[in-house]
């Protein structure tokens, strides 16, 4: 299949966009304007169902709606449009909104760039001990855009608020001088953006250095929801299994973190045949996503989604919650239904199902994941626990809040039985500086 791509300049020249209203093509147009747009004829041909636009969860999944905007912002940004601005003006109206979308949450851009020699590596993030993120530079985008997407500032034009790094080499150095890291992951944008022959610039070094430490290269990627194509029909496909098949001969493992949002993304028969095609090498695929209001919000979507996966050699890995950035007053749910669905999703679906993790917030202590509701010391309470921490000791480490069914996100959370801070506050706060703790506990 020839791939053709779309973005905001030419979104017009879909043949399916002549059936819909004016006013979805405006709310297209004046919201792409701020929060990116890209998608591809798979996408278009095979996940989209155009005749229940616009309520179809992969049209709202790809193409920008209005209420993704709060109203001011989108009053702004189609007045801009309509008054006939040039480019810069757009661009610079569309710039001071990005800005209050809270464009790197978790202190990303703060807190976990890593150092070596005294320079901090802008390509690379390293928030917990065993995992450091790596952003080829070539992969700063995707085959098409998710709309709820927490990285989009790497796809807007801003280069201030972008990760990216070609130093390969310095990731082999940093590696090889942090013996507590044992798994790489590349991420993006999207990785399998990129041919295989950069690809291969960045994971074949970390082969050829043989570091003892490194046992896992991870790739986050949504190439087998948005072009299953890229492991059967591409020209460098078949290159690219041989470089998964040997990372396998070099002895580490390879995680293939497989980003799947909703059923219809795993029905065609294209991406059976690419996850048949990747597990071939050896490699173990794991999935995830966040839940999400419009997409995915019933445990009977997710429960049809989990058996689908198995059902094709797939281990599901976490249930995220929406992050703090972006739209997420378009796509979050209160922490209490996340779990709810989970819950739920548990209940109907066999132990082989049951790897998945979940609800989790990526937040700034770390991945804090909702257990349930409870009742303990007469005290109706929200039971959390730490996956991960930005201290180690954090991990596993159980906590209580108090029960607030419209809480979405943790800084919306009190401790619980009176507590005037939670566990991890005062270790948290030396990380942070007066003024972002003032902001991030009000």
């Amino acid at each position: 299949m020839k791939y053709n791509s779309y973005m905001l300049h030419n979104f017009k020249n879909i043949p399916q966009i002549e059936s819909i209203p004016v006013e979805l093509i405006d709310a297209i147009e004046t919201v792409g304007s701020v929060l990116p747009f890209k998608t591809n004829n798979y996408v278009i041909d095979n996940l989209i169902d155009w005749n229940n636009i616009p309520d179809d969860p992969m049209f709202k999944l790809t193409f920008p709606q209005k209420d993704m905007l709060i109203p001011g912002h989108y009053k702004k940004m189609m007045s801009v449009i309509q008054s006939g601005a040039d480019k810069p003006a757009i661009k610079e109206a569309a710039n001071e909104i990005r800005l209050q979308l809270n464009p790197h949450p978790a202190g990303q851009l703060e807190h976990n760039v890593p150092m070596i020699e005294g320079e901090k590596l802008y390509g690379m993030q390293h928030k917990y001990r065993q995992t450091v993120l790596f952003f080829p530079s070539q992969g700063q985008t995707c085959h098409a855009y998710c709309t709820f997407c927490f990285r989009w500032p790497q796809f807007v034009g801003m280069e201030d608020l972008k990760f990216a790094s070609k130093e390969s080499e310095l990731l082999v150095k940093y590696i090889k001088e942090h013996k507590e890291v044992t798994d790489v992951l590349f991420t993006g944008g999207d990785p399998l953006i990129m041919k295989t022959k950069h690809l291969e610039t960045y994971i074949r070094p970390l082969l050829d250095a043989n570091l003892e430490n490194l046992k896992n290269i991870r790739i986050g990627t949504k190439a087998l929801g948005y072009w299953p194509y890229r492991f059967l029909t591409d020209d460098d496909a078949e290159d690219l299994l041989i470089l998964f098949e040997d990372v396998r001969r070099a002895g580490k493992h390879l995680a293939f973190m497989a980003h799947f949002n909703h059923p219809v993304e795993l029905s065609t028969d294209v991406v059976s045949e690419a996850i048949k095609n990747i597990l071939d090498t050896g490699a173990v695929i794991r999935t995830q996503s966040p839940v999400l209001k419009h997409i995915n919000d019933s445990a009977e979507i997710w429960k049809e989604m989990l058996k689908k996966q198995v059902s094709l050699g797939c281990i599901p890995y976490y249930m995220f919650v929406a992050r703090n950035t972006g739209a997420q007053h378009y796509f979050s749910i209160p922490l209490v239904d996340a779990w709810k669905i989970f819950q739920k999703t548990y209940q109907s679906i066999s132990g082989i199902c049951r790897t998945l993790r979940g609800p989790s917030m990526s937040c700034l202590p770390g991945k804090v994941q909702i257990l349930g509701v409870a009742d303990v010391k007469e005290e109706k309470v929200m039971v959390f626990r730490m996956i991960q921490g930005r201290d180690p000791n954090w991990a596993a480490r159980p906590f209580f809040a108090k029960y607030d069914e419209e809480a979405i996100w943790y800084t919306d959370l009190k401790p619980a039985f009176d507590e005037e801070k939670f566990f991890f506050t005062d270790e948290l706060n030396r990380i942070l500086s007066p003024e972002e703790v003032e902001n991030d506990f009000e």
